[in-house]
């Protein structure tokens, strides 16, 4: 079956706002008050060198120069020889760029230490350098670069030679690529102990290169490896002790914000980790409810897009009512570099997440994941329970299972009202719900969003049920006189 894809879209101020306000909340914040910026140094008159490095600035990420000027004016003169030496003060990767003249550093982090631009001046005028990592320009990466003069008084000897910025071309798929499909099996059983309890969780940030589909990979950043993260299940007046580990290897700083947290953003204010750290949080769990949880540093669409968000249940006292089966289901939009069934190692795309125009939509973090490598499974008779969320970061979903009647849904996640006899519930970006179904009919039962064109791009799962079958429910052919 085909399905026409439609998707709108507006541009991007309230993502890069939100962003802004956890960076600014969470990062130590660098003074703007500076002198007009100057070359660090003159080897001579000829050489003009810049020395810069990365951080964080009233809510953005930033290049600031010795004297501490944020996305300083770096000047010089047609045939000077500029040097601009760069650093990562906050231990992310990042690169410095300059576009119009089709120049790019070498990518560097904490870990590299500080890499050098060289090149000479040839043509005046103003020019635009960047950080060409993903989302980083969008969140404040960007200066200027003033050259005056004649580009005819120029010296005739040769530039230094310098990197140039790469062709768009996609690049082979990964290999040695994994799995990083949550298994909507992996559900933490219902809570029995009595009382508040303290809770300890642990998890670690990864980024990996994930099978995205058959022939595809894609750079994901991922909660304990695997898209949703863990499911978390605590208890209403329960402490929760949370530790969030970025692993060494990571190339970006990572926090999380979960939705069912009361004060600091939710926990991502004090969780900006950075490479090789980690930080610990505590919180009381006050509301009941099912919510999502999701990384919240810059650029945080991106952030979640590629993988970072999952749910925590917060039950109530005397927690839910019994199920036979329970299942955890996420649905998120990715955006790439090249169009969706493209075989390669999809890059992400910063400017089509802006314009809200994904290429794949997904549940469990790939095409295929609740159709080829997980199974969900029931028996007639059986009440099934799906725990449903939306990691986004841009669409809504229509959730729907084909064949079957929502008994009861909590809708939005909320466990205090319950609606019944439900086709079709709206789950925002963001928000959560939970579904409650007798299967009654033995059949393959199939999960969708009713924005049904997204099923052509990735958006299908579903539940193998087996049994007798009841003609009273369903047969195909006339009814009995």
């Amino acid at each position: 079956m085909s399905f026409a894809t439609v998707t709108a879209g507006i541009r991007k101020p309230l993502a890069l706002f939100i962003s802004a306000l956890f960076v600014a909340a969470a990062l130590p914040a660098v003074s703007t008050a500076a002198p007009a910026t100057k070359p660090a140094a003159q080897a001579k008159a000829s050489v003009q060198r810049f020395v810069l490095k990365t951080g964080v600035v009233d809510g953005k990420m930033v290049y600031i120069d010795q004297q501490g000027k944020s996305n300083p004016a770096l000047k010089a003169a047609v045939g000077d020889t500029i040097e601009i030496v760069v650093s990562s003060g906050e231990g992310a990767q990042h690169d410095i760029a300059i576009p119009e003249l089709n120049l790019a550093s070498a990518k560097f982090d904490g870990k590299t230490g500080p890499v050098t631009l060289r090149f000479k001046a040839e043509k005046a005028g103003k020019f635009t350098y960047i950080c060409t990592i993903p989302g980083h320009r969008q969140i404040g990466m960007e200066g200027v670069i003033e050259i005056t003069g004649n580009a005819a008084a120029a010296a005739q000897a040769p530039a230094p030679r310098v990197p140039t910025l790469a062709a768009a071309a996609i690049k082979a798929a990964d290999a040695a690529a994994v799995s990083i499909a949550m298994d909507p099996n992996a559900v933490p059983k219902p809570l029995t102990d009595k009382g508040p309890q303290l809770r300890k969780y642990r998890i670690e940030t990864v980024e990996l290169n994930g099978k995205l589909d058959d022939g595809t990979s894609f750079t994901y950043w991922t909660f304990d490896k695997k898209v949703p993260g863990p499911m978390l299940r605590v208890r209403t007046g329960d402490t929760v002790e949370l530790t969030l580990a970025n692993r060494a290897d990571s190339t970006q700083v990572h926090s999380i914000d979960l939705h069912a947290v009361t004060g600091g953003h939710g926990g991502g204010q004090h969780t900006q980790v950075a490479p090789g750290k980690e930080q610990t949080i505590t919180f009381k769990a006050l509301n009941p409810g099912l919510y999502v949880y999701h990384c919240a540093t810059p650029l945080v669409p991106h952030h979640i897009s590629a993988g970072m968000y999952g749910l925590i249940l917060v039950e109530p006292e005397g927690g839910l009512p019994k199920v036979d089966r329970e299942f955890y289901v996420m649905q998120g939009d990715i955006y790439t570099s090249h169009k969706h069934g493209t075989k390669g190692h999809q890059d992400f795309d910063v400017d089509k997440m802006a314009a809200e125009l994904p290429d794949y939509y997904v549940f469990n973090g790939a095409v295929g994941a609740l159709t080829k490598e997980h199974k969900m499974e029931a028996r007639t008779g059986e009440t099934v329970r799906i725990y449903f969320g939306v990691g986004g970061p841009n669409k809504i979903s229509s959730f729907h299972v084909i064949g079957e009647i929502f008994d009861k849904v909590y809708s939005e996640g909320s466990i205090s009202t319950v609606k019944k006899d439900v086709q079709t519930t709206l789950v925002p970006a963001g928000g959560a719900t939970i579904v409650d179904f007798k299967v009654e009919y033995p059949g393959s039962y199939l999960l969708v969003d009713h924005a049904l064109s997204r099923a052509g791009k990735g958006l299908v799962g579903k539940i193998d049920v087996t049994g007798p079958a009841d003609s009273s429910v369903y047969k195909v052919g006339k009814a009995a006189d």
